[in-house]
């Protein structure tokens, strides 16, 4: 039975995923069902078509649709790898332009990533600062769902459960980065430039994936699962020869940018009167 959207918003952005370096990606298994493509013969052909438009448009496909493996059950607690792949906003867009437009689901989805991509483009525009600002708000926003869910999951030591994410992401609890950083108590985010923001929110998110997805019921299970997805982010960091987190500089505090960038536009706005 096909899925039925009920809000583009809601339904597009709880099954989007965050990778490594902070970059938004959707898997083909996922989105298609929910724009009404039920059997993945079908849904092949349309990334097949999405896919030469991207040509035709002078874009390079392993940009925007990565093939990818994903493992599904076959019964008797049995797992094979199928193909899949890994899209960006782009490429969702790309599928939904070519999908069957009589189906209710893909036209709904055609108005979503048309007005989401082309915020995605606005985005690219912003300036570093801007940029910072609005990855700050990502972790913010999503630090929130992942205390939520760490609640419905047992979680009733939230310092506790808030620290373990560090001490895997960091390899030090809070306290001590704050001290090897030299800033004050709880502004860690706050003075953090975008590199080691999106290190955070790879953290966050996947975090609050892993917990649903196995279903986690036990606070300590919880808080070990944190410590773990932190430990992955800083080993892929160490992987592709990154800087890790706790050797990062600070930068000034967001509300500072926040503040320069409300002075800037008020002169461009007085510029424009």
């Amino acid at each position: 039975m096909t899925s039925e959207i009920t809000s583009p918003n809601k339904d597009f952005e709880s099954i989007k995923k965050i990778d490594e370096n902070g970059t938004e990606y959707w898997q083909a298994r996922e989105l298609l069902p929910l724009l009404g493509y039920e059997r993945w013969e079908n849904s092949e052909a349309v990334i097949e078509k999405a896919a030469r438009a991207c040509i035709n448009s002078g874009q390079t496909i392993e940009n925007h649709f990565r093939k990818a493996t994903k493992m599904v059950g076959i019964g008797s607690n049995t797992v094979r790898p199928v193909n899949d792949y890994k899209l960006d906003r782009y490429a969702c867009y790309l599928i939904c332009q070519n999908g069957d437009s009589k189906k209710t689901n893909i036209a709904i989805a055609q108005t979503y990533f048309a007005v989401q991509t082309r915020k995605n483009e606005l985005f690219e525009k912003l300036s570093d600062d801007e940029k910072r600002l609005f990855i700050r708000d990502e972790v913010s926003d999503h630090n929130k769902k992942l205390f939520k869910t760490a609640k419905k999951s047992g979680v009733k030591n939230f310092g506790a459960f808030n620290d373990a994410g560090y001490q895997g992401l960091y390899g030090l609890p809070l306290a001590e980065i704050e001290k090897k950083k030299g800033i004050k108590k709880g502004e860690l985010l706050d003075v953090s430039g975008s590199t080691e923001l999106a290190a955070n929110l790879f953290r966050i998110t996947q975090t609050d994936e892993k917990i649903k997805k196995d279903k986690i019921d036990n606070e300590y299970v919880a808080t070990q699962t944190h410590f773990m997805v932190g430990g992955k982010v800083r080993q892929t960091i160490k992987d592709i020869g990154g800087v890790l987190p706790e050797n990062i500089p600070t930068e000034k505090h967001i509300k500072e940018v926040k503040k320069e960038i409300k002075r800037f536009k008020n002169k461009d706005n007085k510029k424009l009167i």
